[in-house]
């Protein structure tokens, strides 16, 4: 069942005509429940309110896959300005980016023209900007964009996949940066031949990675809303002796918020993850393809605003 559930959510994500009608939409339904805002300036409010409840955020513009240049340095300077806006208003955030957004799937210069564009500005205001892993078949580009750029900057970070099967050889291979690293289950639909097709397993792998990490003594970002994943995280930390400023755990705006208030009250450093912009309908239903009870979590947390 959970499989018809997340093949069917990944279905819908991909449906243009509902794309363009939630986007229509996404202002009466999105804006301050699962998204911050339509634009980065709408969303500082929300951004403030979650700073002054204790919780960190990671901003992120939503909309990938760019085809062209022009539309690719758009979204660069978007970003460019959002971090301007971030140290201009004090805010207690960080941003996330896909390397489609950038121009992947275009040109490998045009990428690293924007990236850098994007990082200079990142290590003047010395905010972390997060590499978002995308499908698999775009991994490996994405892991050689961070190490090229982790040579150089210091505020950039990046993402695993605990369903890949590589991910392991990928977290020893990264070790050598020292990176600061956000570990998530996963979200896109993979074949069995590059990912564990079986809940279990992505947990198990999920669990010894979180491990590998964390005893390497790099800073973890935990991004789940698995209580079990949660009360692993605390269990092996406190075995450990692992300060609480070598992690935090990571969250979905809207979902789960009384969990995320609990972890702050508990000494853990919270961050939340704030999507904005009106191409919101292709995240929403990926992170419902993710885990059926985020399904309960949204709808209360759109219902409750």
């Amino acid at each position: 069942m959970q499989v018809i559930t997340r093949d069917f959510f990944l279905y819908l994500s991909k449906n243009k005509a509902l794309n363009r009608a939630a986007q229509n939409w996404g202002g009466n339904i999105a804006a301050g429940k699962i998204v911050g805002g339509l634009d980065f300036p709408s969303s500082i409010k929300f951004i403030k309110e979650l700073n002054e409840e204790g919780l960190s955020v990671t901003v992120d513009h939503l909309g990938e896959f760019v085809t062209s240049h022009e539309i690719a340095r758009e979204r660069t300077a978007e970003c460019i300005q959002t971090i301007e806006n971030i140290a201009v208003q004090g805010l207690d955030s960080q941003v996330s980016l896909k390397m489609t957004s950038l121009g992947l799937d275009i040109d490998k210069k045009l990428v690293y023209e924007n990236m850098t564009r994007i990082l200079d500005i990142a290590e003047k205001h010395h905010i972390m900007v997060t590499i978002d892993m995308e499908d698999e078949q775009r991994c490996q580009k994405i892991l050689d964009i961070f190490k090229d750029f982790k040579q150089r900057y210091t505020y950039i970070s990046t993402v695993l996949q605990a369903y890949l099967y590589r991910t392991e050889d990928d977290m020893k291979d990264l070790n050598q940066y020292n990176p600061f690293l956000r570990l998530v289950k996963g979200a896109y639909k993979e074949s069995a031949k590059v990912a564990f097709p079986d809940k279990a397993d992505v947990d198990e792998n999920y669990k010894k990675i979180i491990k590998m990490h964390l005893l390497n003594g790099n800073y973890t970002a935990i991004a789940t809303h698995d209580d079990a994943m949660i009360d692993y995280t605390k269990k092996l930390v406190k075995e450990h002796h692992i300060p609480t400023t070598q992690f935090e755990f990571q969250m979905l705006y809207g979902m789960r918020t009384a969990t995320q208030k609990e972890l702050v009250k508990e000494g853990y450093k919270m961050r939340v993850y704030v999507p904005y912009g009106n191409d919101w309908y292709g995240y929403f239903m990926r992170r419902l393809a993710e885990r059926p009870s985020n399904i309960a979590f949204a709808l209360k947390g759109m219902t409750q605003k």
